[in-house]
């Protein structure tokens, strides 16, 4: 029962009793569809959403695992962001400088396109487009956040997509301790996700689209997808498996399956708040090197997290990796320390799970016609709004639509497979030290960490 995943986060915990019935019913045996999705998270219920509405003729079916939003699409930050892990430079590089800034403007617009379907659909999803407050906290921070604006200036994004705040006008939206300046954008959006993808998957099965729960994939191959409970045939087929991709044969090093950690206070009272800020709900981080974000949640709560979870040898993948008691911990100190006002408040949700991250970085999407085989993922934690994006290029692609979504340089992009064990596990667990030891190093010496600088490089940021 959907009721029993509550545990997941607070998210889940939280869902009203008309979002926690079962959506789909398990495969009851071999079929065929004109287009098999595998996965039921935001990528898969975006591109049935769509390709329902482009084709209402197509026989689509998605299978999921264990229940709709089981991943990540129920357990993330809850940030619609037009964050997208390759930069603008790395872009450029690849596929030219025109087509850099469409890829961000594209990013920006599927901010806007989530709410636009969310408002037509009469979806509660706790949206509130409060943009994104990052805080410079030190004189290192608040360098990087002045060459941030000026790089963004440079690439034609003017003061409407990013600002440089001082120190008064950061203060007024986020009262963080040892504020310095800010930036902000107001291209982001707070939410509930799992509201949002328990939602869009009650709205794809009222389109029509059959919907398997409780029916893992085993493998994919042209013209079939292999489960545990019966074959599926379909014309075109699309892995949208994001963090759990490692469990499907032969893509066992296509993306690495790495744990972010969250937690979610009680809700705050109104004293507390006025000492925190976030009164249009911005979410939040700062400039460390390793990533934390966070947002003020509907219901008043501060919802808070970050990486530093280690990766699991051989990409492993299980239920005691949701939680890490000393990441969570980790989170709670940096929490305080930004916001001392909350330090009585009770942490009533801990929780985690798998993001899927590209040996390059690079998120993708795309179809090989001559298999039929479509994909899209490795967002690197940025899914809310990419998965969105993806959803409408695949339905385009699928439908056989040439259009400005189908030529954006992400589309097609192949990158190269992780390393095997043990040097998967050694890269990958070196460069969180390496991020956690920049951030201590950069507050000791107040210098730039060369070596976070050149493991950034490697990635291709």
């Amino acid at each position: 029962m959907t009721s029993d995943l509550r545990h997941l986060s607070l998210w889940w915990d939280t869902l009203p009793a008309d979002l926690t019935r079962p959506i789909g019913e398990p495969l009851p045996g071999d079929t065929s569809v004109d287009v098999a999705i595998v996965g039921g998270g935001y990528t898969g219920l975006w591109t049935a959403y769509y390709l329902s509405r482009r084709d209402p003729s197509l026989r689509i079916a998605v299978l999921e695992a264990q229940e709709v939003g089981f991943g990540a699409s129920g357990r993330n930050g809850g940030w619609a962001s037009a964050l997208f892990p390759v930069s603008l430079d790395a872009l450029a590089r690849r596929a030219g400088r025109e087509n850099a800034i469409r890829m961000k403007r594209a990013m920006i617009d599927s901010v806007t396109e989530i709410g636009r379907v969310a408002d037509a659909e009469g979806w509660d999803i706790g949206w509130s487009k409060g943009g994104t407050i990052v805080s410079a906290r030190t004189a290192l921070q608040w360098s990087a956040a002045q060459e941030e604006v000026r790089h963004s200036r440079q690439w034609g994004f003017g003061a409407e997509d990013l600002r440089l705040l001082d120190r008064d006008e950061a203060e007024a939206r986020l009262l963080a301790t040892d504020t310095l300046g800010a930036t902000y954008t107001p291209h982001c959006a707070a939410l509930n996700p799992a509201r949002l993808v328990r939602q869009l998957g009650q709205a794809v099965r009222r389109s029509g689209v059959r919907v398997y729960e409780h029916t893992p994939v085993t493998s994919i191959e042209p013209g079939m997808v292999r489960s545990t409970s019966g074959t599926v045939r379909a014309e075109y087929i699309v892995r949208a498996t994001e963090g759990y991709t490692r469990t499907l044969d032969s893509h066992t090093r296509t993306l690495a399956p790495v744990y972010s950690m969250m937690l979610a206070t009680e809700p705050l009272s109104d004293e507390i708040w006025d000492s925190i800020g976030l009164r249009h709900r911005e979410t939040f981080s700062d400039g460390r090197n390793l990533i934390i974000y966070g947002q003020r949640t509907s219901d008043g709560r501060l919802a808070f997290g970050g990486r530093g979870a280690p990766y699991s040898y051989g990409s492993k993948i299980a239920p005691e990796q949701d939680r890490d008691p000393r990441v969570h911990a980790a989170l709670w100190q940096v929490l305080v320390d930004m916001f001392p006002a909350v330090s009585d408040a009770a942490v009533t949700h801990t929780w985690g799970g798998p993001l899927g991250i590209a040996r390059d970085w690079w998120a993708s999407c795309g179809l090989d016609r001559e298999t039929g085989l479509a994909w899209s993922g490795g967002y690197v934690g940025d899914g809310v709004t990419t998965s969105n994006l993806g959803g409408r290029t695949l339905a385009d692609l699928i439908t056989g639509h040439d259009t400005e979504l189908t030529s954006l340089p992400w589309v097609g992009h192949r990158s190269r497979r992780w390393e095997p064990e043990p040097f998967r596990w050694l890269g990958t667990n070196v460069g969180l030290r390496v991020m956690t030891k920049a951030d201590e190093s950069e507050d000791r010496t107040g210098r730039r960490s060369r070596a976070a600088a050149i493991f950034a490089r490697r990635l291709g940021h």
